[in-house]
Parts: structure tokens; sequence; C-alpha cells
């Protein structure tokens, strides 16, 4: 992403396909984050209640990418 990427933790709350996760971040806002192309190819799965690090952009509050787990 852009140098401009905005980096936040979210917990997970389901899992919507091998790929697709709905997170709720720390302001309650729930959104939906797809895996970061290094964690899809090692086939990484999480489950309710991980944390984890996400990368949005300034354009899409309502998206964003899940870059690794805390």
């Amino acid at each position: 992403m852009s140098e401009n990427a905005i980096q936040t933790v979210g917990t997970i709350l389901e899992n919507l396909n091998p790929v697709l996760y709905r997170v709720e971040l720390q302001n309650g806002k729930k959104i939906g984050a797809h895996l970061s192309k290094p964690l899809a190819e090692a086939g990484a799965v999480f489950s309710p209640q991980d944390r984890v690090v996400l990368e949005m952009t300034p354009f899409d509050f309502d998206q964003g990418r899940i870059l690794r787990s805390l």
C-alpha cells in the first residue's frame, strides 16, 4: 500500500471465507478484512477473538488488510 496507509488493531469476529474476515476495530466499527498475500499463501487461519494488525487506506474505512496477529 501507499506510504499513507493506516495501521490499526482489530478483533476477529467471524470467518466469512478462507481469506475474508469480519473484524471489529478498537472504536467499535465493524469492517471486512482480507488476508495479506503472504498470510494467504501461508494458509493462515484466525479464530474469533484473535487480535490482528490491519492496514487501511485513508480513502476507505470499510475494509482492510490483515498483516499479522498480535
